[in-house]
């Protein structure tokens, strides 16, 4: 069983393993002081990337949008906010397979749902 450090971790490498296939440049932030794992060199942008280990529960793939820490007082669970990052990447190890989600498309969100088939009430509106 995997620690939630070694999930990221592998994560973290396969989306940077990923993004370099596809011709995208990849750098590693020095430090401990920003929020962001990943800079994706796209043109002339240079986009602050969060890498997270997505989790697959039957037709969705769940992308959990918060950083959680052990503290004194238990469980502490930070929401990312506007200005420390410009998007997600996200790893899904049992369908193999990356996915980039821009922070503006679902602002501060705890959670993104990625459907992987139609819903089973045909709705249409709102689906990711």
């Amino acid at each position: 069983m995997l620690t939630t450090d070694q999930k990221g971790n592998i994560a973290e490498l396969v989306i940077a393993a990923r993004a370099i296939q596809f011709g995208i440049e990849v750098y590693r932030p020095l430090g401990e002081g920003g929020r962001y794992d990943l800079i994706f060199e796209l043109g002339r942008n240079l986009l602050r990337v969060q890498c997270k280990w997505a989790t697959r529960y039957e037709d969705v793939v769940v992308l959990r949008c918060y950083s959680a820490r052990r503290n004194r007082h238990g469980l502490l669970r930070r929401c990312y906010r506007a200005g420390e990052i410009d998007a997600f990447a996200a790893y899904c190890a049992e369908l193999d397979t990356c996915y980039f989600v821009p922070f503006e498309v679902f602002g501060e969100r705890t959670e993104v749902r990625l459907r992987l088939a139609p819903c089973k009430n045909n709705q249409h509106k709102k689906i990711n």
